[in-house]
């Protein structure tokens, strides 16, 4: 199979990217090269912004795939631009799209391909929403052959997932914890929530790679094990090999006190805030034989060993740790006040 990938170093893409070379796939990237270290030997690079369309145009010269998949597309406007450089380019095109699309607040917490698109708190939820629906529409009218993939909170070995953390990253967080402070979980930590590694979407994504009978589909590729945020937050803090010590923020409050450019909104109310439990089958029938085997412990457990033996994943966010204790401090002057009123 002969794939092309706009990006192909993200935390999917490079997983799914190593994958395909693993098996012996020819493999092609578009990117502007900045992270082409981290994939092994055996890719073909097209260095190129793709927002340069007449230039990507030029280097792709008259050449075919049997899959191109866009990780980096965020607006219709981009997808346009791709229907044009790969119409009659390609037998399947896919398109990363978002499970933060489903509808919010849910109207059931089980979610299927089949649940509603709408996303009132979060712009990148509704541009998804609009490319995916651009793209239905060149299936049906033009034939553009067509594959939507949704994941959900997917991560790596290179960074840890945890539900709340500025726009630096966890590391933070997790340094709080090794310094015995408190953390900050969203709402009462009792929501559901569900984390897929990377190796695990691999698995998944490249199945519905020139599979015909994903063609006009939408499909959403996650883990089925699902957790509380309570218990994904003690799952780091065993893995880190300390007590949590956790404080509890309504998310209204915590995305309402954050500075406009972290975007707590959309990632809170929009997401994280709303219990999820997925339904795979769909993925399952278009892939037999799927399934997540990494579970969140272990490969929470990986992330962390990773983060603190790479200095270079151990990025402080100053602005968030402040952020952070000025939360709990008013919080607890609050509780304080109210008990002595």
């Amino acid at each position: 199979m002969k794939a092309l990938f706009i990006g192909g170093t993200g935390t999917i893409s490079t997983a799914i990217s190593v994958k395909l070379l693993e098996e012996g796939h020819e493999l092609w990237l578009i990117n502007r090269g900045t992270r082409n270290n981290v994939l092994p030997l055996g890719v073909n690079i097209i260095r190129a912004d793709i927002e340069d369309e007449e230039d990507v145009a030029r280097k792709l010269a008259d050449q075919t795939f049997d899959v191109v998949a866009d990780f980096i597309a965020f607006t219709p406007q981009q997808l346009e631009r791709d229907y044009r450089l790969f119409k009659g380019r390609t037998k399947q095109f896919i398109y990363i799209s978002s499970a933060s699309a489903y509808q919010k607040p849910l109207s059931d917490y089980r979610i299927n391909e089949g649940t509603p698109l709408a996303n009132p708190y979060w712009e990148y939820s509704r541009n998804k929403i609009a490319g995916e629906e651009l793209l239905m529409k060149l299936y049906r009218e033009e034939g553009f052959p067509i594959t939507i993939v949704r994941p959900s909170h997917t991560y790596s070995e290179r960074a840890v997932p945890l539900g709340l953390h500025g726009p630096g990253g966890s590391y933070q967080v997790l340094k709080r914890m090794l310094d015995g402070k408190k953390v900050i979980i969203h709402g009462d930590g009792t929501s559901l929530w569900t984390m897929t590694h990377s190796h695990d979407f691999a698995n998944g994504f490249v199945g519905l790679m020139g599979n015909v009978h994903a063609l006009g589909e939408a499909v959403q590729i996650t883990s089925d094990e699902t957790l509380t945020w309570n218990q994904i937050y003690r799952v780091v803090a065993d893995a880190l090999g300390v007590g949590l010590k956790a404080c509890y923020v309504s998310s209204e409050f915590a995305a309402a006190s954050t500075p406009a450019k972290w975007d707590l909104r959309g990632g809170l109310l929009g997401d994280k805030a709303n219990s999820v439990v997925f339904d795979n089958a769909k993925l399952k029938r278009l892939v037999p034989g799927y399934t997540a085997t990494i579970r969140f412990d272990e490969g929470a457990r990986m992330a962390v060993e990773y983060v603190l033996s790479h200095p270079e994943c151990q990025k402080e966010d100053l602005e968030f740790d402040k952020w952070c204790d000025n939360v709990i401090a008013a919080q607890e002057e609050a509780v304080a006040r109210v008990k002595g009123y």
